[in-house]
């Protein structure tokens, strides 16, 4: 099968980084990945399942490892080589489509799960991460064990795969793993209906955190920064109530909240800022977006940046991480898996539609380069066919 394989050499991945500085996305040719002829995987075991990849996504977490950029918290929680690729619609060993849920949870790894019906999400401690059945790996697409999506195929536990209604297109498909993390960090921001969220950032992660906020709590006010004219088009017919450029957000949150500026930061502010960027920019301008004891959630990934708190210490402002999902606790007292209602989403919201380009896996250089610069080029998602 072909497989675009990443793995452990430090000099291509230094390579990778500094080739990455000059031209975003260009990590794919100076750096550890590497399209490979690969054996089939073995089933790891009781519940496993072949998956035959039909699309796949281009995430920020994939870009900033190909890249060289990602944070090197991640290295105990990966095992090598992997194959990248978490956002999949495929189809299961019997023909039916699946869409994947990439945790590598308790199931997935021969352990009880945390409590019945648990999703591979849930759960307080992360050691079976790193144990059981698999190599270690948070997820597929950073497991050796299990192979990911950026290849002809792979192998998933029954836990993970969850089949695809007729009326969802392949491209609405592969939109529910990023539509998840959206909802997850909608839920999770606690949003009321009076209040002021901000939205930094109107990639794939700022409009999906956009469409799960107008789903779940359509009667707040919703300013988004988007920088790219696709992306505040997009952000407008998902339902924001302001759409302004990155730098004009805190002006537009100064007058809907009524604050006054004090030095770089309001007296006030939004009761929520969705940080959907990552950046130690964007991470300092959340802080000082967000009203004294708001609420900032961290979307996109970090990485290792360097901020000031001085001013989280002085707002009180709670810092929150969002990082995939599991079962949520709806405001009616009802749970339900993140994954569910990601697929509601999709379809209520026609996420199919962020998909801005496909391309085969041989051709993964310049989807890659494609999807460092989507926003420039009036693109969003970018993926892999190889249907």
């Amino acid at each position: 099968m072909k497989a675009l394989e990443f793995s452990r050499k430090e000099a291509r991945y230094v390579a990778a980084a500094i080739s990455s500085r000059i031209r975003p996305g260009s990590g794919a040719s100076a750096g550890p990945l590497t399209l490979v002829d690969a054996d089939p995987l073995d089933l790891p075991g009781p519940g496993w399942r072949r998956v035959t990849t039909r699309l796949a996504g281009i995430c920020g977490s994939d870009l900033a490892t190909v890249d060289g950029k990602s944070s090197r918290y991640f290295e105990p929680w990966v095992s090598f080589p992997f194959v990248p690729g978490h956002e999949v619609v495929g189809e299961r060993d019997d023909g039916v489509r699946v869409v994947l849920e990439p945790v590598l949870g308790h199931e997935a790894r021969g352990f009880q799960p945390p409590f019945p019906g648990a999703a591979p999400g849930d759960g307080d401690d992360y050691r079976h991460l790193v144990g059981g059945l698999l190599e270690p790996g948070i997820q597929t697409g950073y497991c050796a064990s299990t192979g990911g999506g950026w290849a002809s195929e792979f192998v998933a536990h029954e836990s993970q795969l969850h089949p695809v209604p007729e009326d969802l297109s392949d491209e609405a498909a592969v939109m529910i793993e990023p539509a998840a993390v959206g909802v997850h960090a909608a839920l999770k921001a606690g949003i009321t209906e009076d209040q002021t969220i901000a939205i930094l950032g109107a990639g794939t992660m700022g409009l999906v955190a956009l469409a799960a906020i107008r789903q779940f709590c359509p009667a707040a006010e919703v300013i988004v920064g988007a920088k790219y004219s696709e992306q505040q088009e997009l952000a407008r017919s998902l339902g924001a109530d302001l759409v302004v450029g990155p730098d004009e957000v805190v002006r537009a949150v100064r007058r809907a909240s009524g604050s006054f500026m004090i030095g770089d930061d309001l007296s006030g502010g939004a009761d929520v800022v969705i940080d959907a960027v990552g950046s130690a920019a964007s991470v300092d301008q959340a802080i000082g977006t967000a009203r004294p004891r708001g609420r900032v959630v961290l979307v996109g990934m970090p990485g290792r940046v360097a901020v000031d708190l001085t001013a989280l210490w002085h707002r009180e402002t709670e810092l929150v991480g969002a990082y995939t999902y599991g079962t949520e606790r709806l405001s009616d007292g009802s749970t339900k898996r993140t994954f569910d209602l990601a697929a509601e989403l999709v379809a209520a919201a026609d996420l199919g539609r962020l998909v801005s380009a496909t391309y085969p896996l041989e051709r993964y250089e310049d989807a890659l380069l494609h999807a460092a610069s989507a926003g420039s080029r009036g693109s969003i998602k970018v993926c892999f066919d190889l249907r």
